[in-house]
């Protein structure tokens, strides 16, 4: 796949997610109006905080998309792609320890279990919402993973060569100058 496209799938892979984070976060606000709950708000926070991490991926996969364009700048491209990555993997650590944990499961049933009705309803679309979110989590961690790849492809295939000429003095004091030797160390990175 050509560089660009690669780095265009991360950027839309990236989106998907956020719309799918968002529509969890329209779960949670559609709790029944009484009472309401620790539980839910804490979700919403916690929501809101995935989707910040998830905003800073999308600048970053943003600015390496454009590094890798028409300027074709890799080593833009390698930050911005490290930026990018750094704050995905936050943002899915988020989700795994306080969202999709078996804990925060658990508590949404007991939630729904004690308080019955609209409540139960509630709770059991908002494990389901949740739940759908791991895919596009895994999605979005395979795009970063073939954005490093062909990176470091295109990468591997810039040559570099080295040229080593010297003089060699005699030891037995002669001064002459021995023939030039050439070494060249060519290879990919």
């Amino acid at each position: 796949m050509a560089l660009e496209a690669t780095f265009r799938t991360l950027s839309v892979q990236l989106r998907k997610l956020c719309d799918t984070l968002n529509a969890v976060l329209l779960t949670v606000g559609d709790r029944p109006p009484n009472r309401g709950t620790a539980l839910a708000d804490g979700l919403e926070s916690k929501l809101l905080d995935l989707l910040g991490c998830l905003g800073s991926a999308r600048s970053a996969a943003k600015a390496a998309r454009s590094a890798v364009g028409a300027v074709k700048d890799l080593d833009r491209a390698r930050r911005a792609l490290a930026k990018c990555q750094e704050a995905f993997h936050q943002a899915e650590q988020k989700f795994v320890n306080e969202l999709l944990s078996y804990e925060s499961l658990k508590d949404l049933t007991s939630l729904g279990s004690e308080r019955g009705g609209e409540w139960k309803h509630w709770a059991a679309s908002m494990k389901d919402a949740i739940e759908q979110a791991r895919q596009p989590f895994e999605e979005t961690s395979n795009a970063v993973a073939v954005c490093w790849q062909e990176l470091a492809e295109r990468l591997g295939t810039m040559n570099i060569s080295v040229r080593a000429n010297g003089v060699v003095q005699n030891l037995k004091g002669e001064g002459s100058a021995a023939p030039k030797r050439e070494q060249s160390c060519a290879g990919t990175l």
